[in-house]
């Protein structure tokens, strides 16, 4: 089996879609990789992420608004052989978002990129945000500058 590229933007999109978590990568002032599992909301090609005010991925990518997301599903083992080891592997589908990051700041856009976030976990719900909730809560945009895509066994 080999890897085939992905470049059918429906298909990249119908990846994010199914993904419950992506992976989003960035780089520290000394230079070290900083990854970490996060929620999101996609929609016409700008992903939506939050969190605290402050801490470790707040000042980060406030020094260095550069960053890779990894997206992935449809995992499945696979052996030709079970007692070969090198005849297993894992297909997969896969997307990595290139961008930077961009600081929401007005309560009303904070609350229209929530609604996006949380649709993607409660599709179909119109929720209500506190003002205390919508002033402490980190809110940025990464408006997806390039994609890849592949697959493996699919």
């Amino acid at each position: 089996m080999r890897v085939r590229a992905i470049s059918d933007q429906n298909e990249i999109e119908g990846i994010i879609s199914q993904c419950l978590v992506c992976h989003v990568a960035m780089t520290d002032a000394d230079g070290k990789p900083y990854v970490i599992p996060m929620n999101f909301g996609y929609l016409d090609g700008i992903i939506y992420l939050h969190g605290a005010q402050h801490g470790k991925k707040t000042g980060i990518l406030q020094q260095h608004p550069d960053v890779c997301i990894n997206f992935t599903t449809d995992h499945l083992l696979r052996y030709q052989n079970e007692q070969v080891a090198c005849s297993w592997s894992m297909k997969y589908r896969s997307v990595l978002c290139y961008g930077k990051v961009e600081f929401i700041t007005l309560p009303g856009e904070k609350m229209d990129a929530m609604q996006i976030v949380m649709a993607k976990y409660a599709p179909g719900g119109e929720f209500k945000f506190n003002p205390p909730s919508i002033r402490e809560v980190n809110v940025f945009r990464i408006r997806v500058a390039k994609y890849e895509g592949r697959a493996y066994g699919y």
